[in-house]
């Protein structure tokens, strides 16, 4: 059974904030970049933010542009997703994803490992 990387969701009311975190050294293979996708159970995977390895440029879905915000600590081998005013379309899994494509590397190849971080935004 694979050891999740990602860790820090949780239930929160709309309005609120998280901040995912995200094991980088769980994903060995190289890539363009780093990031986040997330499940909504009977929806299709979708990739929400990456991260470049080379020059940290970032990139967002339109769903979640302007409230999460992806960083990282190179020191700690750790990505994280700050998430700020969360909506109830928003619920989901959430995966740490590698990201293979360099030009707009959402709508490339990915692929992601563990269980993922269930969020769960509701009053």
């Amino acid at each position: 059974q694979l050891q999740s990387a990602e860790s820090g969701g949780g239930l929160v009311q709309p309005g609120g904030s998280l901040r995912l975190s995200c094991d980088a050294s769980a994903f060995p293979l190289p890539a363009y970049g780093i990031g986040w996708s997330r499940v909504v159970p009977g929806k299709v995977r979708e990739p929400i933010a990456c991260l470049s390895n080379s020059d940290s440029s970032s990139y967002y879905a339109g769903s979640v542009k302007g409230r999460f915000t992806i960083s990282r600590d190179a020191a700690k081998n750790m990505v994280y997703l700050k998430m700020n005013n969360l909506k109830a379309e928003d619920t989901a899994n959430y995966f740490c994803t590698s990201y293979y494509r360099a030009y707009a590397p959402l709508t490339g190849d990915y692929d992601s490992w563990g269980e993922g971080t269930q969020v769960t935004v509701s009053s």
